[in-house]
């Protein structure tokens, strides 16, 4: 990504685009790797532009997560075909094996983000990362999530969903470090031998 130059754009564009610009560089280098001045100059702008937007990179990291967090829950409802404002509420009517093809379709058409995800779950297994309680949170949330949908696997809720994700986690891993690999095609074929 080059640097974005001549653009004079109002509060929420500028702010939309910080965000992008940091989910980009995050997913390349990591958390740690990336200074606000990196992102203030991919962005043709002051650290202390950023810094009005977002108070500290810490405030910016979350936002990053938060957003791309809302644009998935909307594409995820899309691709079940359910309003967004009832994707949770209809979990229970969702078979666990759709739900997850639906996360692994959404997953395999953005790569760098699942770069992003990976990295950033990784780094905040450190309790001092800013990311720290986020995914621990959002790991609590995915397996309830897991849990509450339909299957006839024998075994307890929470168990079938930390299976599940698992699954998914190692499979997303593998497929981040050889791009050749089939993502969905793959998921379909394990979710078949072992979720079913």
């Amino acid at each position: 990504m080059s640097v974005i130059r001549g653009q004079r754009l109002r509060g929420p564009e500028r702010k939309a685009q910080i965000i992008d610009v940091a989910t980009d560089l995050i997913g390349e280098r990591g958390y740690w790797g990336v200074s606000i001045q990196d992102i203030a100059t991919r962005c043709a702008i002051t650290d202390t532009a950023v810094l009005h937007y977002f108070g500290s990179k810490e405030s910016l990291l979350l936002a990053v997560l938060e957003s791309r967090d809302e644009r998935d829950r909307r594409a995820l409802a899309d691709l079940l075909g359910l309003d967004r404002g009832e994707l949770y509420d209809r979990l229970p009517e969702v078979a666990l094996v759709d739900f997850c093809d639906a996360l692994v379709q959404r997953n395999a058409s953005q790569p760098a983000i699942v770069a992003l995800y990976a990295v950033l779950d990784a780094e905040s297994l450190n309790p001092d990362h800013p990311a720290h309680r986020y995914f621990q949170e959002r790991e609590r949330l995915v397996l309830e999530s897991f849990a509450r949908t339909a299957s006839e696997l024998p075994l307890a809720p929470l168990e079938r969903g930390r299976l599940a994700l698992s699954l998914m986690d190692g499979l997303q891993l593998r497929w981040l470090r050889d791009r050749s690999i089939d993502l969905l095609a793959q998921w379909r074929a394990l979710a078949a031998a072992l979720l079913r």
